[in-house]
């Protein structure tokens, strides 16, 4: 199976991304208690005078974690990759075939130990993210002579009769056949506001029933479906995002080239093959191999606790370095729930809102839900109301006090009040009208408000440095610029399918890395795409969080600035221990060329040059 086909596996399933995981840590922590039993058992062995036990101890030890070592290197020249490793399996070689056992023991713990914690630090960001992805829908409801009968989503196939039940995720594309499906499908599209679909319209699956149940017939297997698509689309847009080197591999060339030379020169110039063996042992890169995924590792924990997952070191090392931001509309820039934007009426505004907030509070719609909490806000009082009707998905009616009312779309009420004439349909609004004893008597004008903490989070992406800060939405051009205007946002692009949200990404990775925001289904391609793909947390976020690199846990979206932040911190404590690193070592190699360090003194010098670097590393958490 071809690597892509591995990747879509993952996405379909995420259970199995986690296995996979697991399997990788797993391979990691083996090794390291073994590298420390074997150099342990080899010192105890060598204390009670027991040398041969003592040598085939060290060498067992150091011989696993050379060969691991070993097939690492190969495998990364054949993806044409070259890290820091090389220069610790020289190291542990050149040991061993000098007899330095101790020496070669104490470096096969150093690199394993690194391993261990580089593979920790992913397993801490990834430990929050089983409960988020078992949300995804894995059942459908099928309908049959016998009854009702739960089945899993891949049995469906074309014209299978399923109940969509309230609360559902609708499993397969199809068309309704009976009942309105009343359906949010701002996870797909983008539109905040819930649409209405006859029988006989065609639905997408992906899309939240909030209305009463009703029976559909399945239009394509799931896996021609609309959410499938979307999943492929995030597995494409990952096989196609470059992958993230790691930090200290950017001086492994360097610091190579240093170690070789000096090794070669104090061997050619001294006549002693042990001086080189004592400069490759103090050269072992361990104070990048360990203190840089220290530095890492504090920083995801540090975000953790700020409600931050990040999925491991490599994601917090790029997001130290974006340049450009993309938002998604709603649900990320907006609370994706409507509210009452103006009351059109020639009567008393709050006595209307009174009167239609009184019956809404027998539905329980997503309008309704907005006229009562308006009602609310306001301190009105409510009556409780009486012979209330309620057509889903067209409207409610009923008496309240000595009044007949009804509030729905404009047919409902129409039908009920003979000639109307409504105000005009608001830019980027819904509407509801309301009709009193036979009488057309006004309108609610509704908007999808954006948050309160979004202009915020705009001025501090700005004040660390991020010149372009975008939205991508699938709403209307007219609602994503009144946004885009409103929080002084550089550019616009609306009314965008999930793929074309790609394309936005991919236009804004010119100028550098990118960071992409969102909640819903229709952004998971767009968060896989982008260098850093960071998902909020709200209601529907099993895909969303899938696709990310970023989740934050708590809907606050200063979460963002915060990530970034702990980011650039992290990164600038890692490059210090770089740097302290690397200085020392060569300063080390230098006086281990010129005979002042045995191998074994320039391993154990390497272990204070380590402790040293690693505690200024922790200043990260």
């Amino acid at each position: 199976m071809s690597e892509a086909a591995d990747q879509f596996e993952c996405d379909r399933d995420p259970g199995q991304a986690i296995d996979l995981f697991r399997m990788q840590r797993a391979s990691s922590l083996p090794l390291f208690v073994l590298a420390v039993l074997g150099l342990g058992t080899g010192l105890v062995c060598a204390w009670f005078g027991l040398g041969s036990w003592s040598v085939l101890a060290l060498i067992s030890a150091t011989a696993v974690v050379l060969f691991a070592l070993a097939v690492d290197v190969f495998l990364s020249f054949r993806k044409k990759e070259f890290g820091l490793d090389i220069i610790a399996a020289l190291a542990m070689g050149a040991a061993l075939w000098f007899g330095e056992y101790v020496a070669a023991a104490i470096v096969a713990v150093m690199f394993a130990g690194g391993q261990s914690l580089e593979s920790y630090a992913q397993a801490r960001a990834e430990s929050g993210m089983t409960e988020l992805l078992s949300r995804v829908p894995r059942l459908a409801v099928m309908v049959t002579d016998a009854g009702f009968a739960d089945v899993a989503i891949e049995e469906v196939l074309a014209g299978d009769r399923l109940l969509v039940r309230n609360g559902d995720v609708v499993p397969v594309d199809g068309h309704v056949d009976t009942g309105h499906a009343i359906l949010n499908e701002a996870a797909l599209t983008g539109e905040s506001l819930p649409v209405r679909h006859n029988p006989g319209q065609m639905i997408m699956s992906g899309a939240s029933n909030i209305g009463d149940a009703f029976e559909m017939i399945a239009a394509h297997p799931a896996a021609a479906s609309t959410y499938a698509s979307i999943v492929r689309l995030i597995a494409q847009a990952r096989s196609s995002k470059a992958p993230m080197s790691r930090l200290a591999d950017r001086y492994a060339l360097a610091f190579l080239a240093i170690t070789l030379a000096i090794a070669i020169l104090a061997a050619l110039l001294s006549g002693e093959p042990t001086r080189a063996v004592a400069v490759l042992v103090v050269a072992t890169p361990c104070p990048l191999i360990l203190a840089v995924p220290v530095a890492l590792v504090a920083g995801v924990s540090k975000a953790s606790r700020n409600g931050i997952l990040i999925k491991g070191a490599s994601v917090l090392e790029v997001l130290a370095s974006i340049r450009a931001v993309v938002f998604d509309k709603t649900g990320t820039l907006t609370t994706g729930q409507p509210t009452i934007r103006h009351i059109d009426t020639n009567a008393d505004p709050n006595e209307l809102l009174g009167l239609a907030a009184s019956l809404d509070q027998a539905s329980a719609h997503t309008i309704a839900r907005a006229v009562v909490a308006e009602a609310k806000r306001r301190k009105l009082v409510l009556s409780i109301p009486a012979t209330v009707t309620e057509v889903p998905g067209e409207g409610i009616e009923g008496y309240v006090g000595n009044h007949r009312v009804a509030i729905g779309g404009k047919h409902f009420i129409a039908a009920r009040c003979g000639l109307m004439q409504p105000p005009e349909h608001a830019v980027g609004t819904a509407m509801a009208y309301v009709a009193i004893d036979g009488h057309y008597a006004g309108a609610f004008i509704f908007q999808d408000p954006i948050r309160t903490d979004a202009l915020a989070v705009v001025e501090s992406l700005r004040g660390l440095g991020i010149k372009r800060i975008s939205l991508a939405t699938g709403d209307r051009n007219v609602v994503g610029k009144a946004v885009g205007q409103a929080l002084g946002l550089d550019f616009v692009r609306a009314e965008l399918a999930p793929a074309q949200k790609v394309e936005a990404v991919k236009d804004e990775l010119n100028h550098g890395h990118v960071m992409m925001i969102g909640d819903g289904v229709n952004d998971a391609p767009a968060l896989a795409a982008a260098s850093v793909g960071v998902a909020v947390g709200r209601g529907n976020l099993a895909a969303a969080a899938e696709a990310a690199d970023v989740v934050l846990l708590r809907d606050n979206l200063q979460l963002v600035a915060t990530s970034i932040e702990i980011a650039r911190w992290s990164r600038r404590i890692a490059l210090e221990s770089v740097y302290a690193g690397i200085g020392l070592s060569v300063a080390a190699m230098i006086a281990a060329g010129c005979g002042y360090l045995s191998p074994i003194q320039g391993a154990l010098l390497q272990e204070i040059i380590d402790v040293a670097v690693i505690f200024n590393a922790l200043r990260a958490g």
